[in-house]
């Protein structure tokens, strides 16, 4: 009698939780993703090398010394002085960079969606974070920088606009961390209609041009500081070499019951002409 009142008490409405028998309970076949990280494009890169452009392990860029042969003022009947052009060579090397990813026979046979194709869609979005911190890297090797208080301020960024002026660059770019996004939306400059011309920052919360260059933030989980801004010149600031794209590998683990896969790619980010970049801190 004690265990009939039990599966009474069970499948009755008072004691009757999701999951049993009484009351359904639905699970999602879909899996909720990630939020998409905000990166630098690589539009961004005054040069890209890809693997037709490097035959061997690294490729060696040419450079001309800014600002070499002089002309000078010459005497009559006196010699002409001799001058000349100044080069330099900066070698850039890929390094390689990889993941491998090993899922069980019974994970890929019980699993609710493809568990390897999912990895290796993750994976994806992890090597563009990867790229994205090195062109972080190379812009942190500006020539300048400006030292900021709590808040970055309008002649901070103009600041960092003249550095390039007087290397003969143009500001091109604006790559803010997220804080300094949050200090460009409390300037009035870049607020107020009747200053800026338009409404993005009250309606989008962004705006997308400051002073002639394109504002770009960047995600502080894809190697931004988020109190950190560069103001650069994207023809002449940083190179792209890639030697290996991202690359797939499938292979089977038999002796484990494994489907796996190998993804790398080789690749490296390195500053170009360090003038054209300047950094700007706040605290």
């Amino acid at each position: 009698m004690s265990e009939l009142q039990y599966v009474k008490e069970l499948l009755s409405l008072a004691t009757g939780t999701e999951g049993t028998l009484l009351l359904p309970r639905k699970i999602y076949d879909t899996i909720i993703d990630e939020a998409a990280k905000v990166l630098i494009p690589r539009s961004e890169t005054g040069w890209y090398f890809g693997p037709g452009d490097i035959p061997g392990s690294s490729i060696d860029l040419n450079l001309m010394s800014e600002n070499t042969l002089s002309v000078r003022v010459v005497a009559e009947g006196a010699e002409i002085p001799i001058d000349r052009v100044l080069y330099a060579t900066q070698n850039i090397r890929p390094t390689k960079y990889g993941v491998a990813v090993r899922i069980t026979k019974e994970l890929t046979e019980d699993a609710k969606w493809n568990m390897l194709q999912h990895h290796l869609m993750v994976a994806g979005r992890r090597f563009a974070e990867n790229e994205n911190s090195l062109v972080v890297v190379a812009l942190d090797t500006a020539a300048n920088t400006i030292t900021g208080g709590a808040t970055i301020t309008v002649p901070n960024i103009t600041r960092a606009m003249q550095y390039l002026d007087d290397a003969d660059k143009s500001a091109t770019s604006f790559a803010v961390g997220m804080e300094v996004l949050q200090d460009l939306r409390l300037i009035d400059l870049f607020v107020d209609f009747q200053k800026i011309n338009n409404t993005d920052m009250l309606t989008k919360g962004f705006l997308g041009n400051i002073f002639g260059m394109n504002v770009m933030k960047v995600s502080t989980n894809a190697g931004m500081t988020a109190t950190s801004s560069y103001v650069y010149d994207n023809r002449w600031a940083y190179a792209t070499a890639e030697k290996r794209p991202i690359s797939v590998e499938n292979f089977e683990l038999p002796t484990y019951d494994m489907s796996a896969a190998a993804i790398t790619q080789r690749i490296t980010v390195a500053s170009v002409r360090t003038n054209a970049i300047a950094k700007i801190t706040t605290t």
